[in-house]
């Protein structure tokens, strides 16, 4: 027994380290009596599987209720529903609660590629006719939420305490004996009940009115219950740091070095909403007159190469009956040219009739339509083909003022510049007054005669307080930092508000190009295209003269094709350019008849503005012009500058000044008449008058005809609907 008394130990010593030789230094599985093997089973079952919402969501009608799409197997529409760029607008307007866009779709003079997908890759990008609102009502930065700052807090409150506090103390009878000590125990009951209003100033005031009761029982002394109560009201008022109607209105009565929440900063960031909505219903009015314009040139396209199809067919039936008789000219040479360039115009025709219906799609789509109803949308409106005077003083002069993109950076400078008085405040330190005043009452009971409110309201019992309170740390290191980070972001907005408008300077630049290269690509087309249709009626004479060869008419038939296609091309671009320029200086919606404004509000809205107006007339007039803060807005955009309705055709302003005069009045400007022309000829004027061009129906044998002389300026005369617009 020694023995083993002796090895035991050093047995289960060599026992201890082979286990751990064996398990190593490394984190082990836990070990469990009743485990299944399925160790991964509520990842691979339940945390990976794809489970669909609870969603109850109502689908629009115009997904619901629609017919197949209109294909090349399936070309025939019900109805043709002629459309004017006016109906169009007004309806993509009304349809838009979501303002579509037509990112992800291409137009070219080959056709139209892509289709819309903005909504399903990235739907928080889009703009709808919530976000105004819900900026407004943001709990967090809205307008009501900073002014919730300066709302007045109830504060209500109930406390009750029992304590029983043990004592030493002396528990022996006997005077003359030694001292016993003992223990005893002292019960008390104690309650607390408060009530009071607290509320911040625009000034950055703090005032509070508080009432409290206590009643107690019991304590060291025994005493019976007793009732005490006071009345106190006072105030804390900033003199220097958070103090003041300016800082207060920027930064909020909880205000912080680079955190300001206060209305002024709520109201701009409304506003700046505001302007986000007005460029995307900018946007998608540019989009419906895009789309507009390309299906009308899907239309011509498929007209042009149509004609072609049919000249090419009827070349080809001649020369097979010019073979079928044995002729010189039914050769299979030239049969085999006619059959190709016959199927050549007709592949031309297939392509141009499906971009016509892809045309057609995305013109639905962004007027909010059904993919199909079995009718066939087709512009009703002409283009503009005359020529536009533009005077580039007034245009740059009306962009730098109107455009949104540059209002929104100019509220933002507004802001940066808020933000920067509000800063330099924190520079100053804390100095508070307060003050207060008490009323105090006691007794035995806390209603009635000879009780604790009969005392309070006796007011014999009073105290006030005033003092001043300060503070200030020692090297100002965050509130400087402020301040220079207020400098440099004013500073840098700025720098991008003079780059913004330089840049808009370059796009206006671009589109007084655009236009006039338009212009002339249009009288040049159209003179290619008359040149053309001349060259196949000479060509067609000679052949049917045999002077000239099969080949020679097949290629005038193309080129004609070729010219009436480019010549509708840079008529459709000329009107782009024209839209374009009203895009870049912010006159699109004017251009339009569009105008932004608050839709109706529900029944109630209305009965609590109507309460709301007889309470402020009932009550009591209060001047509060000696709290106006600062200029922060020059008034209300007039959208539309010169609409007949408007009131001030001659106080649109020019240049807005730079440096720190964004608050002085701006100077006056041309009137309407230095401004905007119109050009319009008269359609009596044989050398200036350009009519569109005949088209014959397919299969007709009717030739194009032209009654313009060979000498015609393009100039064609302008009706007085769509054609009549202004333009700068």
């Amino acid at each position: 027994m020694n023995r083993f008394r002796h090895i035991t130990p050093f047995a289960v010593s060599l026992l201890i380290v082979g286990i751990c030789c064996q398990v190593g230094c490394r984190p082990q599985q836990p070990l469990y009596l009743t485990e299944k093997g399925r160790w991964q089973s509520h990842y691979l079952d339940k945390a990976t599987k794809i489970e669909f919402p609870n969603v109850d969501t109502p689908s629009l009608p115009e997904v619901c209720d629609t017919t197949p799409p209109l294909t090349l197997a399936n070309p025939d529409p019900s109805a043709m529903w002629d459309l004017t760029l006016e109906e169009a607008i007004q309806m993509a307007l009304k349809n838009s609660t979501v303002i579509r866009t037509l990112s992800g779709v291409g137009y070219s003079q080959a056709g139209v590629a892509g289709v819309p997908g903005a909504l399903l890759q990235s739907p928080a990008s889009v703009r709808t006719v919530y976000d105004p609102a819900l900026a407004e009502s943001d709990p967090r930065s809205g307008p009501e939420a900073a002014l919730a700052a300066f709302d007045a807090q109830l504060n209500m409150g109930a406390k009750w305490q029992k304590s029983d506090t043990p004592y030493r103390t002396n528990v022996n009878p006997n005077p003359f004996g030694p001292p016993i000590l003992g223990t005893v125990g002292v019960q008390a009951d104690a309650g607390t009940f408060n009530l009071g209003i607290e509320k911040y100033a625009a000034t950055g005031t703090s005032f509070f009115l508080n009432h409290i009761n206590q009643y107690n029982v019991g304590g060291a002394t025994g005493t019976p219950v007793t009732w005490s109560n006071y009345l106190e009201g006072g105030f804390r008022h900033r003199l220097l740091r958070g103090g003041g109607i300016e800082f207060n209105r920027i930064a909020g009565p909880s205000g912080t070095p680079g955190v300001y929440g206060g209305v002024a900063i709520a109201r701009i960031n409304t506003d700046m909403a505001l302007s986000d909505f007005e460029m995307a219903t900018r946007n998608l009015v540019a989009d419906v007159e895009r789309a507009y314009w390309n299906l009308y040139y899907a239309f011509r396209r498929l007209d042009s190469v149509r004609s072609g199809r049919d000249a090419a067919q009827r070349t080809w039936y001649s020369t097979q009956t010019y073979a079928d008789v044995g002729a010189a000219r039914g050769r299979a040479y030239q049969l085999a040219q006619a059959a190709q360039n016959f199927f050549t115009f007709q592949q031309q025709t297939q392509l141009a009739q499906n971009n016509l219906f892809r045309a057609e799609s995305a013109m639905r789509y962004i007027l909010g339509l059904t993919t199909s109803d079995g009718r066939l949308i087709r512009p009703s409106d002409e283009p503009i083909t005359a020529p536009i005077q533009l005077d580039w003083h007034n245009v740059m002069c009306e962009a730098l003022f109107r455009s949104p993109e540059l209002r929104k950076l100019k509220w933002t400078v507004k802001q940066r510049e808020l933000e920067l008085t509000a800063s330099k405040n924190f520079m100053l330190p804390n100095l508070d007054l307060d003050a207060g005043y008490r009323v105090s009452g006691a007794g035995k009971e806390l209603t009635g005669s000879n009780s604790a409110y009969s005392s309070l309201t006796g007011g014999d019992y009073t105290g006030w307080t005033l003092g001043l309170t300060a503070s200030a740390p020692f090297g100002w290191r965050r509130e400087l930092a402020g301040v220079r980070n207020a400098q440099l972001n004013l500073a840098k907005h700025i720098k991008l508000l003079q780059e913004q408008e330089l840049e808009l300077k370059h796009q206006i630049a671009d589109s007084f190009r655009e236009i006039d290269s338009a212009y002339l690509q249009m009288q040049t087309t159209y003179s290619s295209y008359r040149a053309a249709t001349r060259e196949v009626e000479a060509v067609q004479n000679a052949y049917e003269a045999e002077t000239t060869t099969l080949d020679q008419v097949l290629q005038a038939q193309r080129r004609q094709s070729e010219a009436e296609t480019g010549y509708y091309s840079s008529v459709v671009d000329y009107n782009l350019a024209i839209m374009t320029l009203h895009y870049r200086k912010g006159s699109l919606l004017e251009f339009n008849n569009v105008c932004l404004t608050e839709g109706e509000w529900p029944a109630k809205a209305y009965f609590d503005a109507k309460r709301k107006a007889r309470e402020r007339d009932a009550g009591h007039y209060f001047n509060y012009g000696y709290t106006l803060p600062g200029v922060v807005s020059r008034g209300a955009y007039q959208q539309h500058q010169h609409g007949y309705n408007s009131a001030a055709y001659d106080v649109l302003p020019t240049a807005l000044p730079q440096g720190d005069h964004y608050d002085t009045a701006p100077p006056p400007a041309p009137t309407i008449d230095g401004i905007f022309k119109v050009i319009e000829t008269e359609s009596t004027s044989p050398t200036t008058a350009i009519p569109a061009p005949v088209l014959p129906k397919p299969g007709s044998t009717t030739p194009v005809s032209f009654t313009t002389p060979a000498v015609a300026t393009p100039t064609p005369t302008l009706t007085p609907s769509r054609n009549m617009r202004y333009v700068q």
